[in-house]
């Protein structure tokens, strides 16, 4: 992934000595490490300024640099640059817009089509070269501190002239990297800094997105390179970047994540379904050459509501009108700056399922969100079945009503005009236990149908506790409570059961041969409403009377079964 785009390095004044030097340039004198090669940038057009080597730049970057696309690293180099103090003043009146509250010139926009990212924003005129290309969405790398090039071209100007033109920019940021990353020479993230350092990367790559007029509402992609999935690695780099999502919506902003598929996309993947908050957009690196947003390494119905952008092949050189540049290739199907989309997916209904649990014995929670395009602002009902999907044999339905209406972070900034109060969170009673299929509907309010969110298979615990247990010469005494809701038949069946060990029929000339089999001491039904609890005595049968006369004292396993579960208590019967 190319990396670039932070505000420029100012020079690094030092003491002299023995292993330093005084350079003079622009009317200024610093001190140089003395090793380090000194480059004077008019002498050298189109050098890449590269910011991960320890080189000395003296002037302004061109606008056409020629740099690889993979570059990335800590900032060591110099760069003196005289158009710099022009541009950080610049800088500080985007960010105090950006302080209070006023729009950028650019915000966030859905775009499905081909894209590439390079190291350095390309010039207008290379910009304008690359109509001819099929490409309509450029990756564009606005800061953090493992950028390795410098970002020339990219102004407010830049953005507002390329999104006119009908270009889409995928804002990126390069901040800390994973512990175990695979970039020997990148800074680190801190796994007992983690959150900390996660929420900070937010705040700085909001500030320096305004600085180049990208507003709220906009996607502002964290690029995560490839790292070892080691189990503290993967903590602290899911920990950093659900503070850099947290932070982002906080903000206004979109979140996205780019990285390796089989590491920290792999890792988010793993997340799906439980409590972590996920960013909202995904960028996954498989270069495997196939212009598609479909990946092994994540469930496919996560982030699948236009949330992906696949890059499918690495750093190459590609020419059109007559202008080269080294780039990745992207197929995007996500959120982008650029010109206002129509909300995707037509008349249906669009939404996501985030989550799917069970917090209680015969309780089911669904969290996520849902709008319709028909009517953005309204919110919208949703159904869920619980068995299955809709029309599946057995399955329950619960109608939850127009739940779809609260706050979802990054909803309303990826759609504008819908607002951000499209979120749903819900629970609800259902009879059913054990490891069940749900599926969350959101009802179409207008021409189309309704719309699959997602399913989720949930394992929902056992609603019967078993207590008071204890065996007397009649049978087994047990006390049933039972968690499901008030008014709800609870209906079950008793089983008590053994093994012993039998004798099997015995041959002329053999020894005797035994084998173990169960054997049944106890059968019966009950029936108990929901949130009441009840004591029964489960009799022996005739069968079970003469095994305990002829074994004077057994193991026994009491199972109390319910639909889709059962509890199992162990006991000693007899002497």
């Amino acid at each position: 992934m190319a990396t670039a785009a932070l505000a420029f390095c100012p020079p690094a004044l030092g003491s002299t000595g023995p292993h330093s030097r005084t350079l003079r340039f622009d009317g200024r004198r610093l001190q140089a490490p003395r090793s380090w090669p000194v480059y004077r940038l008019a002498e050298h057009p189109g050098m890449c300024v590269r910011l991960d080597r320890r080189a000395v730049y003296l002037g302004a970057p061109s606008a056409n640099q020629h740099c690889p696309a993979n570059l990335i690293g800590r900032r060591r180099a110099i760069l003196v640059d005289p158009s710099a103090r022009r541009g950080r003043a610049a800088s500080g009146s985007a960010l105090a817009a950006a302080a209070s509250g006023a729009r950028s010139s650019a915000s966030g926009a859905i775009f499905t089509g081909l894209g590439f990212d390079a190291c350095s924003a390309p010039s207008a005129k290379t910009m304008a070269a690359w109509g001819a290309s099929p490409y309509r969405a450029i990756g564009v790398y606005i800061g953090g501190v493992n950028r390795a090039c410098s970002q020339p071209n990219l102004s407010p100007e830049w953005v507002s002239d390329q999104t006119i033109a009908g270009w889409h920019l995928i804002p990126t940021y390069v901040g800390l990297q994973s512990p175990t990353s695979s970039c020997s020479s990148c800074a680190k993230l801190s796994g007992a800094q983690a959150t900390t350092q996660g929420e900070a990367a937010a705040t700085d790559a909001v500030a320096q997105a305004a600085a180049v007029g990208i507003g709220r509402g906009s996607p502002i992609y964290f690029d995560m390179e490839a790292y070892s999935r080691t189990s503290s690695a993967t903590a602290a780099t899911l920990a950093f970047l659900e503070a850099w999502t947290e932070k982002l919506h906080s903000l206004g902003y979109v979140s996205g994540v780019y990285s390796s598929s089989a590491s920290g996309i792999a890792d988010l993947g793993d997340t799906v379904g439980s409590d972590y908050t996920p960013p909202d957009d995904l960028w996954f690196a498989n270069w495997n050459g196939q212009q598609s947003t479909t990946d092994p390494y994540f469930p496919a119905s996560a982030w699948a509501n236009h949330q992906r952008i696949h890059q499918y092949q690495g750093g190459h050189n590609e020419s059109y009108g007559g202008a080269t540049l080294n780039i990745d290739n992207d197929y995007v199907d996500g959120a982008t700056v650029g010109t206002a989309a129509p909300l995707a997916g037509g008349d249906d209904p669009v939404g996501a399922l985030d989550l799917a649990g069970s917090p209680a014995p015969g309780q089911v929670r669904v969290k996520g969100w849902a709008l319709d395009p028909d009517a953005p602002t309204q919110a919208l009902a949703i159904r869920v079945f619980v068995g299955g999907r809709e029309g599946a044999d057995g399955a329950e339905e619960f109608e939850l009503g127009p739940i779809a209406g609260g706050v979802h972070g990054g909803i309303g900034a990826k759609y504008p005009g819908a607002g951000p109060n499209h979120g749903f969170d819900a629970s609800f009673a259902t009879v059913r236990s054990g490891p069940q299929p749900v599926c969350v509907y959101a009802l179409n309010t207008g021409p189309g149908a309704d719309s699959l969110l997602g399913c989720k298979t949930v394992g929902i615990p056992v609603a019967i506790v078993l207590s008071h247990l204890r065996a007397s010469a009649r049978g087994v005494h047990v006390r049933v409570a039972c968690e499901w809701p008030t008014g709800t038949a609870c209906p079950g069946q008793f089983v008590l059961r053994t093994r012993v060990r039998v004798a099997l029929p015995r041959h002329r000339g053999r020894p005797l041969r035994t084998r173990v089999v169960n054997r049944s001491l106890a059968r019966r039904g009950f029936r108990l409403a929901g949130e009441r609890a009840h004591g029964f005595l489960i009799p022996y049968s005739a069968a079970g009377r003469l095994l305990l006369s002829q074994h004077g004292h057994l193991k026994a396993q009491l199972v109390a079964a319910i639909p889709g579960g059962r509890r199992v208590r162990m006991l000693g019967l007899g002497r």
